[in-house]
């Protein structure tokens, strides 16, 4: 199947194939025929499968280009490195017919978004909480919205945007196309769906909470006081020239960092706490191999598009299980291989359980020479989970040649 199939533009059709792609990964195959008919679509895929133009497509296609001062197209996104994405992916594929777009977020002046908002503007990318502002000041008109995109709803979700998503959507005109795109499925996405989508056309690209194809799964067991010293064992012994890191919370991202600096290993942090500026300075640098690793919080690295990283890392496990998807999807993106560690302690073991459960497969557990465990689990001995094939491809020897004895 080609794009030029799918019944999109001629002016959408060339700015596609200015970007280098011929055909549609199965989610936009199957997404935009039904984006284009005007159905409301409930769709989940993994992480890094397309979804952004899965919906930016036919969205641009049904707008046709700028009319009015008010937005036709409303998508809602968690975080502001997602929603900068969204406005980049519509302002490469809408550039021919002058869609305006801007982005409205949190960490930056509300007196500049309220000045692009009076000029006039076709497709409004928001965060729940920052459109929520200009409602209440009055600095945005919803009236002529058309379709809503609800873009990484299940994180949205996660962070607490039910209440405010629900306002919105009220607010919004209630004959109009809704659009859920989520990489994991779970009860309240359903509940949300049921209430607010008009008979969706459900599409499921693949099971529930799965991590991509291409990704090897693998973890080392080691003292949580020892992560630090094995994490740079790790970069350097394995040559990893790029590598995501995820923590827990964003004082332990800035020490890991700091401590990762020292070890001669260029890094930098990013989180919650650092002003947008900060942050995409620091994605910056690391998109073009400045930075060898970016050390980031969940909320923080939610959204961020990096093609062909190769390597991440969970410093920490994540408490929600689903998480760990998202964490892992940064990597293995559009078909490509990667590489998903995780340094698990003693007191880990049942969030690793966990894992083991949501992803359906095995995650092989080893120890590295010379950082083998001494804490034993309180949670006792690991349940052997079943293996699907698909991930933890690890031969029980580490590439960067060192003895790697299973658990």
């Amino acid at each position: 199947m080609s794009f030029s199939s799918l019944g999109l533009s001629a002016g959408i059709l060339s700015a596609v194939e200015a970007q280098g792609y011929s055909e549609p990964t199965p989610i936009q195959a199957a997404a935009i025929p039904a984006v284009l008919a005007g159905k409301d679509v409930m769709a989940t895929a993994q992480t890094g499968t397309g979804k952004t133009a899965a919906f930016t497509l036919p969205m641009l296609h049904n707008l046709g280009g700028p009319s009015g001062s008010a937005p036709r197209v409303l998508v809602l996104t968690p975080t502001r490195e997602l929603a900068g994405q969204v406005v980049e992916s519509v302002g490469t594929y809408g550039k021919q017919a002058k869609v305006r777009t801007t982005a409205v977020y949190g960490g930056m002046p509300i007196g500049k978004q309220i000045g692009a908002l009076k000029r006039g503007v076709d497709v409004l990318v928001a965060t729940p909480g920052r459109l929520m502002d200009h409602m209440e000041r009055g600095t945005v008109d919803l009236s002529k919205v058309e379709t809503v995109v609800l873009d990484e709803a299940d994180r949205m979700l996660d962070m607490g945007f039910i209440q405010p998503i629900e306002k919105i959507l009220r607010a919004v005109p209630s004959q109009r196309q809704t659009l859920l795109f989520s990489a994991t499925f779970s009860k309240a996405i359903r509940k949300l769906a049921e209430r607010f989508l008009s008979d969706p056309e459900r599409i499921e690209m693949a099971r529930p909470n799965a991590a991509a194809e291409g990704v090897t799964q693998s973890a080392y067991l080691v003292d949580g006081n020892r992560k630090r010293d094995l994490l740079t064992h790790l970069i350097d012994s394995e040559d990893w020239g790029q590598v995501l890191v995820f923590t827990r919370t964003k004082r332990g991202a800035d020490k890991l960092a700091e401590h990762l600096e020292r070890e001669g290993v260029r890094s930098t942090a990013i989180h919650g706490d650092k002003t947008q500026g900060a942050r995409t300075k620091a994605l910056s640098s690391f998109k073009r191999n400045q930075v060898q690793a970016l050390v980031a919080t969940d909320v923080a690295a939610r959204g961020l598009d990096i093609d062909s990283l190769p390597h991440v890392v969970n410093f920490e496990l994540p408490d929600n299980a689903e998480d760990y998807v998202h964490r892992i999807g940064r990597t293995g993106r559009g078909g490509a291989e990667g590489n998903a560690v995780s340094l698990v302690c003693a007191d880990e073991r049942r969030q690793l359980n966990a894992i083991e459960r949501v992803v359906e497969c095995r995650i092989p557990a080893s120890v590295a020479e010379g950082f083998e465990p001494t804490a034993k689990a309180s949670s006792g001995p690991r349940r052997n989970g079943p293996n699907n094939g698909r991930q933890g491809r690890g031969n029980g020897q580490g590439r960067g040649g060192q003895d790697r004895r299973r658990a």
